[in-house]
């Protein structure tokens, strides 16, 4: 469980959610602070303009959206974008840039990432759940 509660979700648990995922439905009841981040939306998105169904999964994408705050990146974001992406280069473990991004919203935010992605685990103090 979050430490405080409010939890970030990753595009490859919305695109559970949206499949059905019996799991990530059942956690999604029993929480009560669940965030967006653009990041997340853009990937849906594109998702959905290269779909057999865009305007389906469009419509999918603006209900989530009104359901749910959505956190923009903005200056803070970038700097906590800017020391996580030095952090892997150090190490030697880059991760996607999106996912670089929607690390850096859920730690400036102070919330918990729901993903399914096991390289989150080289983003140093930042918190997950597999859901």
């Amino acid at each position: 469980m979050s430490q405080n509660g409010k939890y970030l979700l990753d595009t490859n648990i919305i695109i559970g959610m949206f499949t059905g995922v019996k799991a990530i439905q059942e956690k999604m009841q029993n929480i009560d602070k669940i965030f967006l981040g653009s990041p997340v939306i853009g990937e849906l998105c594109y998702g959905a303009c290269k779909s057999s169904r865009p305007t389906e999964n469009f419509a999918k994408v603006n209900r989530l959206t009104q359901r749910f705050p959505l956190f923009s990146c903005d200056l803070e974001t970038a700097r906590w974008y800017g020391n996580i992406k030095d952090q892997l280069r150090r190490k030697g473990r880059p991760i996607p840039d999106n996912d670089i991004w929607i690390a850096a919203i859920a730690m400036q935010h102070g919330l918990t990432l729901v993903t399914r992605d096991a390289h989150f685990d080289e983003v140093e103090s930042l918190q997950t759940e597999r859901w």
